[in-house]
């Protein structure tokens, strides 16, 4: 910009104590430095232990309280409706300015966070996010109601990236699986206390307090996830996972080029964008997540309207496709572990199968009572999670060990845009179509997602590309085995 003749930058709009506190928060989220690297093995194998122990429950206690502010506006609609005279489509708005912010945050977020320490990022965005619920207990205007909901939803978007970093750094490729699919059960848990807490809250309570007792309890989280969390191994001065381990030939040279920094352009166009993998995943979560909330929010009024069930048995059914989807994820990432030696593909290929027989059976089995209607979502809920799952850890995998967070958090932006297209668009469809036109959509999710898992069947992760450099790992079977 140019003033009276003189050249001004941006930096130069700011004043140097706002250009003070804008650095202040940039170091503050900076990843440490690396250590220098521990040499006795007796004294690595314990710090691993302790730090894989201390940093898993951290992260998974933290995205449980994710979903305390994510899915606390739920709990209040039926209030909101009835203080404000608010229709479904202005709460729907709401709904999905979360969807897209958090949509958009994911992938954005993905970026920041793989140069940030996952210590203060997964921190500060539980934090922001508990303050927005607050603020949004405060507030009786639709119009700012959807502005701290579209907020919210941005920082909601600051809890995935940096598990996903954490993840693959902590823990390696032939026990990954497992370890992720363990910790992805944590919104599960947080969607089901979340629904006690702000459902006896606004009962109790009044709706306010059911938004903000949880955002004041997120608040006290974020403090202790800086005091829980670290960032990689090396900035602890342990070496790298896959050398711990011995998961790989490691040399170390192949350390140096796998563990140094990446720039911003590196992790979009060099691991990600021009990634054909992290594509073909993300283009895949768009139809899963489509289908997981096109069971999850409409199977209850398919229930209710075709079968005359009631409220409660009605919810108690899809109630089911919850249990069964974190049973799925268990069993998706053990397997892919022990069976296919780490391969995310096979497993993604065959539970896809198993969910379109799930769907549908459930479309042409009428009338065939309660029991069997639970079971039924409770198996199409198995089925899809498991590739939900992995759809993640595979994009993690399939890149750079250190675009983690960027990968993932771009077939999470498919997710994103998968379950917007689960509200208006699917209920247009029954709305031409009744609920054939509904189970027609999903039957077709279901067949797309196999046609785009089929082609990475064989994929391998990214880190067992490497060259073997050395025919022996320097590491000794005390330090490969835990």
């Amino acid at each position: 910009m140019i003033f009276s003749g003189k050249c001004v930058t941006l930096e130069d709009q700011f004043s140097p104590r706002r250009r003070n506190v804008v650095n202040g928060f940039l170091n503050f989220l900076k990843p440490p430095e690396h250590l220098q690297e521990l040499e006795d093995p007796a004294l690595i194998k314990k710090k691993y232990r302790y730090w894989r122990f201390r940093i898993f429950y951290a992260m998974f206690i933290g995205y449980v309280f994710y979903y305390f502010t994510r899915k606390s506006f739920v709990f209040v609609m039926p209030a909101l409706a009835a203080e404000f005279g608010y229709d479904k489509a202005e709460l729907g708005l709401l709904l999905t300015m979360l969807s897209v912010t958090y949509g958009l945050s994911k992938f954005a977020s993905g970026i920041m966070s793989d140069q940030s320490n996952p210590r203060y990022f997964m921190a500060v965005g539980l934090i922001i996010t508990g303050i927005t619920n607050i603020l949004f207990g405060f507030t009786s205007s639709l119009a700012l109601f959807t502005i701290f909901w579209g907020i919210n939803g941005w920082f909601q978007g600051w809890g995935w990236p940096p598990c996903a970093r954490l993840l693959t750094h902590w823990y390696s490729k032939s026990e990954r699986g497992s370890w992720w699919s363990v910790w992805s059960t944590s919104h599960n848990v947080g969607a089901f206390l979340i629904a006690i807490i702000a459902g006896t809250c606004a009962q109790y309570l009044g709706w306010r307090y059911a938004m903000m007792i949880p955002g004041g309890v997120c608040i006290l989280m974020g403090l202790l996830l800086m005091n829980r969390l670290r960032d990689t191994p090396q900035s602890l001065g342990l070496p790298p996972i896959e050398k711990f381990r011995n998961d790989y030939s490691y040399s170390e040279k192949a350390n140096e080029q796998e563990e140094k920094e990446l720039t911003t352009r590196q992790l979009l166009f060099d691991y990600v964008l021009t990634n054909k993998w992290v594509w073909m995943l993300a283009i895949a979560s768009f139809f899963v997540y489509m289908l997981r909330m096109g069971v999850s929010d409409w199977s209850a009024s398919y229930l209710i309207e075709t079968k005359h069930y009631s409220m409660v048995k009605a919810s108690t059914c899809v109630g089911m496709f919850e249990v069964g989807g974190l049973f799925g994820m268990i069993a998706a990432g053990w397997l892919s572990d022990k069976i296919h030696q780490g391969r995310r593909g096979p497993m993604n290929v065959l539970f896809s199968l198993g969910m379109l027989i799930s769907v549908g059976f459930f479309w042409f089995l009428p009338q065939v009572g309660m029991f069997l209607d639970s079971a039924l979502l409770f198996s199409i809920g198995f089925f899809l999670f498991g590739p939900q799952m992995l759809i993640g850890l595979a994009a993690a995998e399939l890149s750079h060990k250190k675009a983690a967070g960027t990968a993932s958090g771009f077939a999470g932006w498919g997710a994103g845009i998968g379950g917007a297209a689960a509200g208006y668009p699917l209920g247009k469809i029954m709305e031409h179509y009744s609920w054939d036109g509904y189970f027609f959509a999903l039957i077709a999710c279901s067949f797309i997602t196999i046609l785009l898992f089929l082609p990475m069947w064989n994929a391998r992760s990214y880190e067992t590309k490497k060259p073997v450099m050395e025919p022996e790992s320097e590491v000794g079977p005390e330090m490969a085995q835990e």
